[in-house]
């Protein structure tokens, strides 16, 4: 990329979830060439990993500006390093929130190793920019999903790599109902309802149980606040 020229391309980390989708549409409404990757890590939410086709190829037929701009998927395997940062994610522990303490679900260093993946990965296909779901508004807690530990790793990247590669997180001020309102301006009710319908966040990785702000088993942290996000959006309409 040439000093002071605007980025062209972005590498989107892309799990399949609510999130990750936005940010996937953010980055189709914004550059000429998008590329995904995503993480095989050990998740107990493996459903996630299967939804991925399903939700690229929804987003394809949804426009086909989306389709033309869209280009490889990539699904790294991380399982080396699920296995040595155990959670309850990545191991049979229960999901809870202990008093004065992280949740459980907190993958110790789990951002910081993909957003480094993605990066060596973006420096070998010539891609600009990295686009990522982190939000410290409507969030866990989760230390790394703070834009000052992005700030961080972006320095690091570019010091480490000897080439900027810009992280934008575009979900991160936002609210879970200000996530649902952008997925509408983005791509309408087409959007809205694709992310209902094919997207998965619960960490519990249940399909079975079809609410209004899609499946999931209802109980879990990322759950609540993915249900908590549409409340608020349907009552502000």
């Amino acid at each position: 990329m040439k000093a002071n020229a605007p980025p062209q391309s972005a590498l989107v980390l892309f799990s399949a979830g609510q999130d990750s989708t936005v940010c996937l549409a953010w980055a189709l409404a914004r550059y000429g060439r998008v590329e995904t990757i995503g993480f095989d890590y050990g998740q107990r939410h493996r459903i996630e990993l299967d939804q991925r086709p399903i939700v690229l190829a929804a987003l394809r037929a949804l426009r086909p500006d989306w389709a033309a701009r869209l280009g490889p998927d990539r699904c790294a395997d991380m399982t080396g390093f699920g296995a040595l940062a155990a959670s309850a994610l990545t191991a049979d522990q229960p999901i809870a929130q202990p008093e004065g303490e992280l949740p459980t679900t907190f993958v110790p260093g789990r951002n910081l190793f993909f957003l480094t993946a993605a990066a060596a990965f973006a420096y070998g296909r010539g891609l600009d920019v990295l686009v990522a779901g982190m939000c410290e508004t409507d969030f866990s807690g989760y230390p790394d999903c703070r834009r000052a530990t992005i700030d961080a790793m972006e320095a690091a990247l570019a010091l480490g790599l000897d080439r900027a590669i810009p992280i934008e997180t575009p979900l991160m001020r936002l609210s879970k109902a200000q996530t649902w309102a952008l997925a509408y301006e983005l791509g309408g009710e087409p959007l809205l309802n694709l992310i209902r319908e094919e997207t998965h966040t619960c960490y519990e990785g249940d399909r079975t149980q079809r609410h209004e702000w899609g499946y999931g088993c209802a109980r879990c942290p990322a759950c609540e606040l993915r249900a908590k996000g549409w409340a608020q959006l349907v009552a502000s309409q």
